[in-house]
């Protein structure tokens, strides 16, 4: 845990924060929207909407925003959604904050409100995720655990992030998903566990690339020592490069054009697999030797 700290911040001048809002539970028939300014519940509103009603919980429910208006009812600034929610979810009152705001100032304050919101990054929701248990969250980490990956808490620029460092769980995460932790932990160690672990090498797309090259080559990916003393001789980074400046004319994405080439470096580098006669004939002949 730590305290609230305003050290190294600029203090404001100034402030007119205008009179203080009262907190109070409110009928939820008492809240009105107003439709100058608040969007209409439809398409992915609607199923924010379902999503909230269907794992409704008042420890992630923040008071509603409203303002009194004519016939003792209270406009909603900040909130329709999760008031809908509620009132899906079976309650007939949620706790709301009460300001005194004209019609223009709670248009002006509903878009304060939405349009300077700090977006939470992929990777906070993932910490997060963490310490509330979520299956997935503790997938990820395990794989991670296991691939020596440290996936990082918080932006941080590739000069200063250490080796096995990285910022991509959306990327983890969905090929987790879709290949599964054989895969994805193979598909890690290509990097970490070989002359490619410098900062900056685990990015998304280089893990898509590893992760679909190495699904589409069980035999790759179950080769062990053999897999990584490949990687040791292809360079990630280089390739990685080549792939952001290819512009060629069939248009091959960076994680196509990484994927060809991790693919021609792989085929000339891995040896071939032998096929089940070849396999049979060795133990044949190997078997008649020593028997004479």
């Amino acid at each position: 845990m730590r305290p609230i700290s305003t050290e190294g911040l600029e203090k404001p001048t100034g402030v007119d924060a205008g009179a203080v809002p009262m907190l109070q539970w409110l009928k939820i028939e008492d809240l009105l929207v107003d439709p100058t300014y608040q969007r209409p519940i439809v398409g992915q509103g609607r199923r924010n909407v379902l999503r909230i009603a269907q794992s409704f919980s008042w420890s992630c429910f923040s008071p509603v925003i409203v303002s009194p208006i004519e016939g003792g009812k209270f406009a909603i600034i900040d909130g329709q959604h999760r008031t809908t929610a509620a009132a899906l979810a079976g309650f007939d009152s949620v706790p709301c904050q009460v300001v005194i705001a004209a019609q223009e100032d709670q248009a002006i304050a509903f878009k304060a409100i939405n349009g300077v919101t700090v977006p939470i990054s992929p990777m906070a929701l993932y910490s997060a995720a963490v310490v509330a248990r979520e299956p997935w969250a503790i997938e990820v980490a395990d794989v991670c655990l296991r691939a020596d990956v440290e996936l990082l808490r918080y932006p941080l620029p590739v000069e200063r992030q250490r080796p096995g460092q990285t910022m991509a769980v959306g990327a983890i995460a969905r090929c987790l998903n879709r290949y599964g932790q054989a895969t994805l932990i193979t598909a890690l160690q290509c990097v970490t566990q070989t002359n490619n672990n410098i900062p900056g090498a685990l990015t998304a797309r280089v893990i898509r690339a590893l992760c679909e090259v190495l699904h589409g080559n069980p035999s790759w990916r179950d080769s062990g020592l053999t897999l990584l003393e490949a990687f040791d001789a292809i360079d990630l980074a280089a390739l990685q490069g080549e792939a952001a400046q290819h512009n060629g004319p069939t248009r091959t994405s960076q994680v196509e054009f990484m994927m060809e080439r991790i693919r021609a470096e792989l085929s000339r580098l891995m040896p071939r697999a032998q096929t089940p006669y070849q396999t049979w004939s060795h133990g044949a002949q190997a078997l008649e030797s020593a028997t004479g």
